[in-house]
């Protein structure tokens, strides 16, 4: 008897967990604008309300359009960027009857603000002061929200944009951080919003002198910690560090779809949810692995064209210049399997062996094993290695080492990207493996590839044949005639312009997203 009621009472505890537990998802879209029909005096020019361009047809097609996308999306709790006032906020609610709960703040002295919806109660919320000499800037609303019981911290964020440094940005990094440091440790937490910074912007603004005003340092990667010593925190290693960090959920999916908008058909990742640890401890609540992604269906997003429906001003049609992404999460136990798989070498724990093109989808590493690389060239501070059917790749300041023609197996222990291309930073590990090879077999030839595609960064090339003239080799190719930027590494004997000259072994690299061909001596032309 004693046994039946023993079983009884497991049963219904695991009944009522299973009946209590939840998943819920938790969105951000910056929709771009939202402005209303009163005039504050702090509106944009081209949102001045009863104008030409924004007036009562433009305002409640506006509505119509993101009320429709946020009906789809259908998330819990969603974070909005761009609205201008509670009565915009409670017209998209209206729109958007599912949402029960919601809080907005603004400085009155700013154009816009920051805005939650959510289906669960909201316990409390205030209003994180960014700047107090800043009029404009924008304050972050930080939220907390009972779901079964259990409390989950979301700050909503709008950084300052691009149009300013990075020195701006830190401001808003340091100011939420300040108030993340008063939480516990193991806190629930979610930083979400348009940080106006790439989940890689360490990287991405490391060479620009109109946004790089702070010595390197990034709001995103060095305030938040979402990268320590240049590698990004990930799943697996969180927990192993002391300090507060935090992951990013851009890097659950895949390189070539991370992007919430886009400047100049390129892929920015402005909009961001990073997790605190204890969203990641299988306690309370947690993140369900690999959830995250982008909201795109095709009336926000033209695949063919690579094209955001934005909002048109002119026409009264479209959306945002954002879009949404969103992510689960769960008050039911996590069972996390974040570990991979691991060999040794010499003693060394590494991670299973890569291919070198698998560098280039990955934005930091830790003992990644290569093998049988070969070193194609060799000139000052770089190498280039390549393996056979795999991609080439350049190491920067390589090891002594590491002696032109020669095999071997390495550890790759960091990887950077210099104004677009992809380096080697560091190795950890170099085991020679035969004598001297045919390196140059590996040579492509210049007149058979498209030297413009990106999967041939780093390539040595051969046979390109053309006429020099300020600074450009003008050639034909089978397919087409084109002209390529060089960059000479030498300074003697180089061509004069009209002069017809062949690359013999050019790298071909990036700069500044630009493909050229870097020439490190006069060996390296015919």
């Amino acid at each position: 008897m004693k046994k039946f009621i023993f079983l009884i009472s497991i049963f219904s505890f695991f009944f009522s967990y299973s009946l209590f537990s939840k998943d819920f998802t938790v969105a951000s879209y910056n929709t771009e604008n939202l402005f209303d029909l009163k005039d504050n005096g702090t509106e944009y020019k081209e949102y001045k309300p009863n104008t030409k361009t924004w007036n009562e047809k433009a305002f409640y097609t506006k509505i119509k359009n993101i009320s429709k996308t946020i009906n789809h999306l259908n998330a819990d709790i969603l974070a909005l960027q761009e609205i201008e006032s509670k009565l915009a906020l409670k017209k998209l609610q209206k729109k958007s009857s599912k949402y029960k709960y919601s809080k907005f703040i603004k400085k009155e002295t700013a154009s816009i603000g920051v805005a939650i919806l959510s289906k669960y109660p909201i316990k409390k919320f205030k209003s994180i002061e960014v700047d107090n000499r800043d009029i404009y800037a924008r304050d972050i609303l930080k939220t907390s929200i009972i779901i079964e019981g259990k409390e989950l911290i979301i700050y909503i964020n709008h950084w300052r944009s691009k149009r300013a440094s990075e020195s701006k940005r830190i401001i808003y990094a340091t100011a939420l951080k300040r108030d993340i440091d008063n939480l516990p440790l193991d806190t629930d937490y979610i930083i979400v919003g348009d940080l106006n910074s790439d989940y890689d912007e360490y990287l991405s603004f490391k060479y620009n002198r109109k946004l790089n005003d702070s010595y390197g340092i990034t709001g995103i990667n060095q305030i938040l910690n979402t990268t320590i010593n240049s590698n990004f925190i990930l799943k697996n290693n969180i927990n192993n560090f002391d300090d507060i960090v935090h992951y990013n959920l851009w890097l659950d999916i895949d390189k070539k779809n991370r992007f919430s908008s886009k400047f100049r058909g390129d892929n920015n990742t402005p909009d961001h949810i990073i997790i605190s640890k204890g969203l990641l401890d299988s306690q309370n609540i947690s993140y369900v692995d690999n959830s995250f992604k982008v909201f795109k269906p095709k009336y926000l997003y033209n695949t063919k064209k690579s094209k955001i429906n934005r909002w048109n001003l002119t026409k009264n049609t479209g959306y945002s210049d954002h879009l949404p992404i969103i992510a689960t999460f769960s008050t039911n136990l996590q069972k996390y399997k974040f570990k991979v798989d691991s060999l040794k070498i010499d003693n060394k724990t590494t991670i299973k062996q890569y291919n070198i093109k698998d560098l280039y989808n990955i934005q930091s590493v830790n003992n990644i094993n290569i093998n049988n690389i070969i070193v194609i060239y060799k000139k000052d501070n770089i190498v280039i290695i390549k393996r056979k059917d795999d991609r080439a790749i350049m190491i920067y300041k390589p090891s002594n080492k590491l002696k032109l023609g020669y095999s071997y197996n390495i550890i790759v222990d960091e990887i950077d990207q210099y104004n677009g291309l992809k380096e080697i930073k560091n190795l950890s590990y170099i085991k020679k493996l035969s004598k001297k090879v045919n390196y140059k077999k590996l040579y492509l030839d210049g007149r058979k590839i498209d030297i413009f595609d990106l999967k041939y960064q780093n390539e040595i090339i051969k046979n390109l044949r053309g006429k020099y003239k300020k600074g450009y080799l003008y050639f034909k190719h089978s397919k087409y005639s084109g002209k390529i930027k060089l960059y000479f590494k030498f300074k003697t004997k180089r061509p004069k312009d009209g002069d017809i000259i062949t690359i013999s072994s050019g790298h071909l690299g990036i700069y500044k997203s630009r493909i050229q061909i870097i020439l490190y001596n006069k060996n390296d032309l015919n």
